[in-house]
């Protein structure tokens, strides 16, 4: 029997996607954990592995289809030499030719077993499986993927063959997860329902010679999450200058240390640790605002923006505070060249408690982020540079940077978020602390 290869859900937050690429062709013979296709999310360009072995008897996405909903059916695969009609066939068989005849007096007891399949409602309560982890059906790719994400899979229902969990499962679980993180974001979603209506003006037009370039999912997410930020968000921006001799020093000699272990560590790496271990000593920063709770974190993972072909992309660094930095840069040299690759999975950038923006190495001076909903915050930082500084009534030069913190002022008070911000001051003028 041919089984149905369905749109995955591959963010708690993906409602549909782009079929970007298909990877088989029809005929194909694939095996569990075999790479079918290149789907483009609302984040990423991601891959669709296998979860069972067959034949691909049957391509219905095209490539490059945008707007394919989940759950959406894209191939049919099935046993060797089976075909793409096995699937209609089980349906034929109760109605075989002899029966021809009779067939309009089966359609009379029909009823009574059309409300058998209403039965399965039992199967998907029965707690028997749900006691006992190790007998589940689920493929290796939800294992791991499950584990990841912290779901428990006793308590779902499988949608793939002989009710085995697959990642399309997961994707509508960590949805439901992800409810009460996201919950400021919903309604800023429902609030940007009107904006689209107002879009519909007129067709772009110019005699400037031009190419238009369609948006990527990745970019119209961009564009409508960093609109309903700044429509929806009351951002407060505060600015302090911060003298990086000490830190630059500390650096130099840590590296010294590291060489032989090949790490080497950036400035960013040690603002990261820093941004950590301030959130934790503001805790009143640590925050998320939703329409009837703020939920204060007991953690702080921080987002770190890296650009990437087409967009940006926040992979995090959990427990920051915690971590030594030759741990964090190791892990964010691994998740940015990850990023660039289109290869992290969602639970690596979806979620976070505050962001850090860097723009230094571009020789910017100082800007304002945009807030990444529904985290409360972000750092925004500037390039060092030699600047006049007074230290006592002496006037010296030093090596000095702008950093900015923007924060919801729904969820922040200004007091509060200066408070951080001196705390950043004082940990990047005297970094010891963050190696202690």
């Amino acid at each position: 029997m041919a089984i149905e290869l369905k749109m995955p859900a591959l963010s708690p937050t993906m409602e549909e996607g782009t079929l970007a690429k298909w990877l088989v062709k029809e005929g194909d013979t694939v095996a569990s954990g075999d790479i079918l296709a290149e789907i483009e999310t609302d984040k990423a360009t991601m891959e669709f592995e296998a979860v069972d072995e067959g034949v691909i008897s049957k391509i219905l996405v095209a490539e490059g289809t945008d707007g394919v909903k989940v759950g959406t059916p894209i191939a049919l695969i099935g046993g060797e030499g089976e075909e793409a009609a096995p699937a209609a066939a089980p349906k034929a068989a109760p109605a075989p030719a002899p029966k021809a005849e009779a067939a309009p007096a089966p359609a009379a007891p029909t009823p009574a077993p059309v409300e058998t399949p209403a039965a399965p409602a039992q199967p998907a309560a029965a707690p028997a499986p749900k006691g006992e982890g190790e007998r589940v059906k689920a493929s290796p790719l939800a294992r791991k993927l499950a584990q990841a994400q912290g779901i428990d899979l006793s308590t779902l229902t499988g949608s793939g063959p002989g009710g085995r969990i697959v990642r399309a499962d997961l994707g509508q679980a960590a949805g439901g997860a992800a409810a009460q993180p996201q919950a400021a974001a919903a309604p800023s979603a429902a609030a940007a329902a009107p904006a689209p209506a107002a879009a519909p003006a007129q067709p772009f037009s110019t005699d400037i010679p031009h190419e238009a370039v369609k948006l990527s999912n990745m970019r119209k997410t961009i564009a409508r999450r960093l609109s309903e930020a700044k429509r929806d968000i009351p951002h407060i921006y505060l600015t302090v200058d911060v003298r990086l001799d000490a830190l630059l020093k500390l650096r130099g000699e840590l590296n010294a240390g590291l060489a032989g272990r090949k790490i080497k560590l950036s400035v960013n790496d040690l603002l990261i640790k820093a941004l950590g271990v301030a959130l934790e000593a503001v805790p009143e920063c640590n925050v998320s605002f939703t329409p009837d709770q703020l939920i204060m974190y007991k953690r702080a993972d921080v987002s770190v923006a890296v650009s990437i072909p087409g967009g940006l992309i926040t992979p995090i660094v959990t427990d920051a505070a915690s971590k030594s930095v030759s741990k964090i840069s190791q892990e964010i040299t691994e998740l940015a060249g990850r990023a660039k690759e289109g290869k992290l999975q969602p639970h690596e950038y979806q979620g976070g408690t505050a962001s850090l923006s860097n723009m230094g190495m571009f020789g910017i001076k100082q800007f304002d982020a945009v807030i990444n909903p529904p985290q409360a915050m972000i750092l925004a930082v500037g390039a060092g540079e030699k600047r006049p500084w007074v230290t006592g009534d002496e006037l010296s030069v030093a090596t000095v940077m702008s950093i900015t913190g923007s924060f919801d002022h729904r969820a922040i008070d200004g007091a509060d978020g200066a408070r951080l911000m001196k705390t950043l001051k004082e940990l990047i003028e005297n970094p010891l602390g963050l190696v202690a």
